[in-house]
């Protein structure tokens, strides 16, 4: 058994939130530590102690909170943030002087952490916010602040939000990375089930088709059978697996097998649309490059072409070949559905549509008139007949 394409995911924010653990426990050992080397200069040295040791156990008891996204909570966040604020606030009330002077606070460079944990679990906005607040406590504590306090605070505002938009940054890259792998799993797997299918399902309808075309009578309708089939299959293997949903009755009985793409949010490539009706009886002309619509419109157009071989296959005969051509232009998108029919009498479209008969009226000109586009048919007795579709991309992409 093949084994199946599995996609791994890299987080490029974990080793940030790594980063940030570290962070938070050395700068708490440094407030700690100048504290334990510089106590004297303190008036009320029970003050810092008491906050710091608040300050070491709330750094140690919160290092899981800061291990990955799930655990930094807002709460969490708005918490952290209050107890570096705090810091800021109750260092003149430890230290007297730390207003006329540019001493360290007692939170020190632990307050940045508390930030960086703003910009890398919000991005930007949210580090402008969390450093703002920050700005505005340092100030009042300074009372006067100096130029080298403005220069710090304008430091940590900067620095937190490019951090932030970084991280914006590289969470769109590592989206957009996640869906190339996928879209490269699904197209490995898809190639895998092209080649099973091909040395297993495509040969057994080829090889019905050949005996039965050789036995004739009813055998050799059953290989005709098989043989549109195959080419059908052909056709959706080489479109790719995409998610459709279908109404399929046999031809026998008058209806074409249609199979029409579920719309996705961005623009449908409308020869995915137009490719399930490619059939030994039907030939199929595309361009090279994808031919985008809004889904809608797409899928509008797609049905109208549908309608049209209805009209092939329900009044051109059984044995009637159809040619579907598609013309990507810069400002239209034209689709001619052409057969080799014995053509509609001068006249008989006007009888239908009075005898309630509206299947060129409504399913073709009804549809592109919505869309904003034009039906014209143009049919010569005996020359077959040839239904020419055209959707402006304006118009289209209002829809």
């Amino acid at each position: 058994m093949a084994k199946r394409e599995r996609v791994v995911r890299m987080s490029v924010e974990q080793p940030l939130w790594r980063a940030l653990t570290a962070y938070r426990v050395l700068t708490m050992v440094y407030a700690v530590l100048l504290f334990v080397f510089t106590r004297e200069d303190f008036e009320r040295p029970l003050v810092a102690a008491g906050f710091l040791a608040v300050l070491a156990v709330w750094t140690l008891a919160t290092l899981p909170k800061v291990a990955n996204a799930a655990g930094c909570t807002k709460r969490f966040l708005v918490a952290d943030l209050t107890i570096a604020l705090t810091g800021i606030l109750l260092t003149p009330l430890a230290d007297a002087q730390a207003q006329t002077q540019d001493g360290a606070t007692l939170p020190t460079i632990w307050t940045a952490g508390s930030v960086l944990a703003y910009a890398i679990r919000g991005g930007w906005r949210w580090a402008g916010f969390a450093s703002s607040l920050v700005a505005v406590a340092n100030i009042i504590e300074r009372g006067e602040p100096s130029r080298d306090t403005l220069h710090n605070v304008l430091l940590v505002w900067v620095a937190s939000i490019a951090i932030g938009y970084v991280v914006e940054v590289a969470r769109a890259s590592e989206r957009t990375l996640a869906r190339a792998l996928e879209i490269e799993a699904a197209t490995r797997e898809r190639e895998r089930l092209a080649r099973d299918i091909h040395d297993s399902v495509l040969q057994v309808l080829a090889m019905v088709q050949r005996r039965g075309t050789a036995l004739g009578g009813e055998a050799a309708e059953l290989g005709r059978m098989a043989g549109e089939q195959e080419v059908a299959l052909r056709t959706l293997v080489a479109g790719g697996l995409t998610r459709r949903s279908h109404v399929s009755e046999d031809e026998s009985q008058g209806a074409v097998v249609r199979i029409v793409d579920e719309p996705d949010d961005g623009p449908q490539d409308l020869r995915t649309l137009l490719a399930p009706y490619a059939g030994s009886r039907v030939t199929f002309s595309e361009p090279g490059a994808p031919v985008l619509l809004p889904p809608a419109a797409a899928g509008e157009l797609a049905a109208a072409v549908g309608a049209a071989l209805d009209n092939v296959r329900g009044h051109a005969g059984p044995g009637a070949q159809a040619w579907i051509l598609v013309e990507d232009w810069p400002d239209e998108v034209i689709v001619t559905v052409r057969d080799d029919g014995p053509g509609i009498p001068d006249g008989r479209l006007a009888q239908a549509e009075g005898e309630g008969r509206l299947g060129v009226a409504q399913s073709i000109r009804g549809r592109l008139r919505d869309l904003g586009g034009t039906a014209e048919l143009i049919s010569v007795p005996g020359q077959g007949t040839e239904v020419e579709l055209k959707v402006p991309r304006g118009k289209a992409a209002k829809r």
